[in-house]
Formats: structure tokens, sequence, C-alpha cells
């Protein structure tokens, strides 16, 4: 017995190294991502949108509390990248931590479910998971850059902003996605013409995104039907690919100020992007929860329904074969 039970506790132990080295590779790789993309805010550099706090969300919410060190190993992985570490570093490391800690903290508090099934799933995502907690990582790394003298005190805001917002877009584009592809669970008999469809809305998308940040007008509306078509026929799958091809496309545009985006200084150009990919990933991520508990309830009653029917022909046999709702006319309950 002592055996099967040190059997056991290694297998966990084992387990959880691995899961621990797996958001720490998944860290690194989003950040490698991120980076490619990079604006000067204040003196130091930022990303409009940084991928890795949406995969250590994401990685908290599916692996447990446990797999934190993997978030601030990958942190610490990413920032070497720009030299030695220092104090400093390690600084930003922990805000880069405690954010998604503090993100799964206040989600498991609402009984927030994976699966995205529900619309107050959708919301707490958007307003506990994005907004509320990465006001810690910007005022963490904007407080610690100040006191390692890299930020000017009268710069502080417009770096904790463009921080913020990064760290939000990451969850509110990556987390999402990183969820349904967890959690899909593939038909095995899936129609040819829905696979097209499903192709056709990614390269709608795209397609669409490219068309609106090259245009001189300002059409970046049109992104919005797309996604919500995407959320209306495949749900969390559909509408999480779709709002991160919006964000691949649409950074490098305000990066480069190309289209709509031309003409404007930085901040103005940040505040368009982080107002496009926010509410197109809002957009799809409510409606595709709303869109989800409708199915759940319907497939509810129906088993409801079945079950009643079981329930009647056992008690009264034959009754459950009339058709339901009964018809009008002789068939029809009286008052």
């Amino acid at each position: 017995m002592a055996a099967v039970l040190r059997n056991a506790k290694a297998r966990r132990t084992a387990v959880t190294g691995l899961s621990i080295l797996g958001v720490a590779l998944a860290y690194w790789a989003g950040g490698k991502l991120g980076l490619l993309a990079q604006v000067v805010v204040g003196g130091i550099h930022v990303t409009p949108l940084w991928p890795p706090t949406g995969v250590a969300v994401a990685g908290l919410l599916l692996f447990g509390l446990r797999v934190w060190p993997g978030i601030a190993l990958g942190a610490l992985l990413v920032i070497s990248g720009f030299g030695a570490l220092t104090p400093a570093s390690f600084g930003i490391a922990a805000g880069s931590t405690l954010a998604p800690v503090v993100a799964a903290l206040l989600l498991t508090r609402v009984d927030f479910r994976v699966e995205l099934d529900r619309l107050r799933d959708g919301v707490a995502l958007v307003f506990l998971g994005a907004l509320a907690s990465t006001l810690v990582s910007a005022t963490v790394a904007c407080l610690v850059l100040v006191a390692d003298d890299a930020l000017a005190v009268d710069q502080f805001w417009p770096a904790w902003t463009a921080w913020w917002t990064g760290d939000a877009m990451g969850v509110l584009v990556v987390a999402p996605l990183l969820l349904a592809l967890y959690g899909a669970r593939m038909p095995r008999d899936v129609p040819l013409l829905r696979w097209v469809e499903g192709l056709a809305l990614l390269v709608i998308t795209g397609g669409v995104v490219v068309v609106v940040t090259h245009s001189p007008l300002s059409l970046l509306f049109l992104v919005f039907p797309v996604v919500m078509w995407a959320a209306l026929r495949f749900q969390l799958l559909g509408a999480a690919p779709c709002a991160l091809v919006v964000s691949v496309f649409a950074v490098p545009a305000a990066i480069h100020h190309t289209g709509p985006f031309a003409g404007h200084s930085v901040l103005a150009t940040m505040v368009v992007l982080q107002a496009l990919n926010g509410v197109a990933a809002l957009t799809g991520l409510l409606l595709a929860a709303v869109t989800t508990e409708r199915d759940n309830t319907l497939r509810t009653i129906e088993q409801a329904c079945v079950a009643l029917a079981e329930v009647v022909n056992r008690l009264a046999p034959g009754e459950a074969n009339h058709s339901w709702p009964p018809p009008d006319g002789d068939g029809r309950h009286g008052d």
C-alpha cells in the first residue's frame, strides 16, 4: 500500500513538473511572438498585445495554481533576452506572475467555468480576468522601472496605460482561444460544408482586416459582422480565432501607421488599436457565451421533455406516443 501511495505521489509530482515546464515554454514562446510588434511609450518598449498573460491565465485555469512557478520562469526567460537579469527583472517577473494568479483567484471565487458556456463566465473573464487583474502587472512593472530610473516619473501614466492594455488584450484575445482549443470536442461526422464555412470565416476575417487597415477611410467597424457570424455559428471555437486574426493583422498596421492609423500620435494610435481589439474580442466572447448558453438550455428542455414522456408512458402506456404538443381540435386538452 505504501508503495502504491509513493508511486501515485511520484506521478503527481511528475505531472506537476511537466505542467510547470509546459507553461514556462508556452509563456516564453508567447513572449517571443509578442515582441515582434513593439512600440516605444515613455522611453520603454511595450507591446500592444502581450500573449503570455493570456497563456498564464489559461494555464492557471486549466492546471491549477500549482503551475505558477512556470509563469515566473517563463517571465524570467523572456526578460533574460534583453540582457543580464537584475533586481528590476525579478520585480517585473513577480508582477507578471502575480497578475494571472489574481485573475485565477478572482475567477475561481465567482465559480468561473473554463467552457465559457454562460454569459456570466464571459463577463467575468473580461472584467476580472482581463481588466482588473492586469492592473497588478502594469502597476508593479512601472513602479519598478521608475525606481530603477528606466522610466521617467512624468511618463509613468502613458507607460502604465500601454502596459495595462497590452496585458489585458493578451487575456481577452489569447486566453479564450486556448480554453476553446483545450475543451474542443470535434464530432466524428462533421459535414464538409461546415469545414468550408469555418475556413472561409478565417480567410474572410483576415481579408477584411487587411482591407480596412490599409484603407484611408475609417472602416474598422466592418470586422464586427464577421466576428458575430463566427460567434453565432461556431460559438467560442469560431469567435476566438477570428478575434486573434483581427489583432494579428491590426497590430502591425497600427505600428506602421497605415490606413486609419496614419497621422496620429502613438498614444492616439494605441487607443484606436486597443478599442478595435477589445471590442472585437468582447463582441465575439460574449455573443459566443450567450449562444452556447441558449443551446445548452434548449438541450436541457429537450431532455426534460423526453424524460417526462418516458414517465407518462410508464404511467399511461401509449399516451406518450401521441404527438407533442397536442394538435388542435379533438386532440387538444380542455382548459
